[in-house]
């Protein structure tokens, strides 16, 4: 005999069946919308903290280390400005990608010239390479700082293995998803530093009050600098096509990605200098290099503190490397008319000659190359306002932007950060020439 199948009745808003002990209008589990969204954030982090990879390098860690060192707290709030504006460029950046169908460089090309275009490339790529003696030096001082050993050939094994993993099939989303997993070292290893230094956390809250110490003004040059990079920021829109972001996604990838993606370098800068600062006033000991940073946490964290600061400068050395030799391959080559996917070999022989210089002064100048360091200064002098000028050219005109066009409040915060880019380069600029 055949079951008759149960009918289904209506109870308030919902049907049931015979049986069911579902509510009457019971929605879905919570936690598995929860879960759901969880997920598709995740699967959108990745451009965002690139960029935060590339610019949280050992010029920004020694930078921090100098404040807390020299100043305490008082220039934290320089941080959370410079964050503050980075944001606002890279969003810029994000919204150019998604707003054409070309690249960045390409746009300038099309919409301000050829000219423009390649110079704009070119910059960059010449940045990128003095930036890679830094991680380079970075890269081998960092390993030997955990493992020991020499930091030389420690430099040599970091170079190699990124260059082997440029020429992976799938180089992007092996870099991407390394990147978010050294992120997240840095992140346990900045913060715990902080903390075992036991900082007093009202007097790090006053630090957010700004303030100009006496004799911190070429300091705060290179917190800027650091800090708010223009460079990276140039850079954001390319990962986001390479990531393959589509337009109705922008909301979604700003609140997952691009916000978390910079926030989160700014934060561990500012663990940084807490620690340096709280280390040095509990012990009076000195701290100029990162090195001399680990040796004074020892003290005050035990045997751990220089093991789980030397962990986090490895990471932020390591990434910085992957990040800048590719951002500096990609713009090159698409300056240069060759592409820009990182499928292509062009892009990625310039990534490893972006690897290969660093890698070389580094091992001419046996791990001091201030002269390269002292030219990429420059450099960024040059540079950066012409890449900043381009961002907010871009970014306001309606026939480029469509509905992303800038608001009002976006090309404000531009034209600040535009006069801060400017004014530290000015300054940069006197001190390079003895002003």
């Amino acid at each position: 005999m055949t079951a008759r199948p149960q009918k289904p009745t209506r109870r308030g808003s919902a049907l049931v069946t015979d049986g069911e002990h579902t509510a009457a209008g019971a929605q879905p589990p919570a936690p598995r919308k929860s879960r759901s969204r969880l997920l598709g954030a995740l699967a959108l982090m990745g451009p965002g903290f690139i960029v935060g990879a590339w610019q949280f390098g050992p010029g920004n860690l020694a930078s921090a280390v100098q404040a807390g060192s020299l100043h305490g707290y008082d220039l934290i709030w320089v941080i959370a400005v410079s964050t503050v504006l980075m944001l606002g460029f890279t969003d810029m950046s994000v919204r150019i990608a998604l707003a054409s169908d070309r690249s960045l460089i390409q746009m300038i090309k099309k919409r301000l010239g050829k000219v423009t275009g390649v110079a704009a490339g070119i910059g960059v790529f010449l940045i990128t390479l003095m930036f890679s003696v830094g991680n380079a030096v970075g890269s081998g001082l960092g390993m030997s700082m955990v493992f020991g050993g020499s930091p030389t050939l420690w430099t040599l094994a970091c170079t190699v293995l990124v260059a082997i993993v440029a020429w992976a099939p799938n180089y992007y989303k092996v870099f991407e998803r390394g990147l978010l997993a050294i992120i997240a070292l840095m992140a346990i290893g900045f913060l715990a530093s902080a903390v075992l230094t036991k900082p007093d956390w009202v007097e790090v809250a006053d630090g957010f009050i700004p303030s100009l110490p006496p004799g911190a003004g070429m300091l705060l040059v290179a917190l800027v600098g650091t800090n708010f990079s223009i460079n990276a920021a140039f850079y954001t829109g390319y990962a986001s096509r390479e990531r393959g972001l589509r337009p109705e996604q922008y909301k979604a990838t700003t609140l997952a990605d691009t916000i978390p993606g910079i926030v989160a370098p700014g934060i561990m800068t500012i663990l940084v200098i807490v620690a340096a600062a709280t280390a040095l006033r509990a012990t009076g000991g000195e701290a100029k290099t990162l090195a001399d940073l680990a040796k004074v946490l020892e003290p005050v964290a035990g045997p751990a503190g220089p093991i789980v600061f030397g962990l986090g400068f490895t990471c932020a050395a390591f990434s910085s490397m992957i990040a800048n030799a590719t951002a500096g391959g990609t713009l090159i080559s698409d300056a240069l008319g060759w592409g820009n996917k990182l499928d292509r070999h062009r892009v990625k022989a310039m990534i490893c000659l972006v690897l290969a210089f660093g890698l070389a002064v580094t091992l001419l100048a046996q791990g001091s190359p201030i002269q390269l360091i002292i030219t990429a200064q420059a450099l960024t002098v040059i540079v950066a306002p012409l890449l900043g000028i381009l961002l907010l050219i871009m970014a306001t005109r309606k026939d480029v932007m469509g509905k992303y066009v800038n608001r009002w409040w976006q090309t404000l915060l531009g034209l600040v950060g535009l006069i801060a880019i400017l004014a530290t380069c000015y300054r940069l600029a006197s001190s390079l020439l003895g002003g």
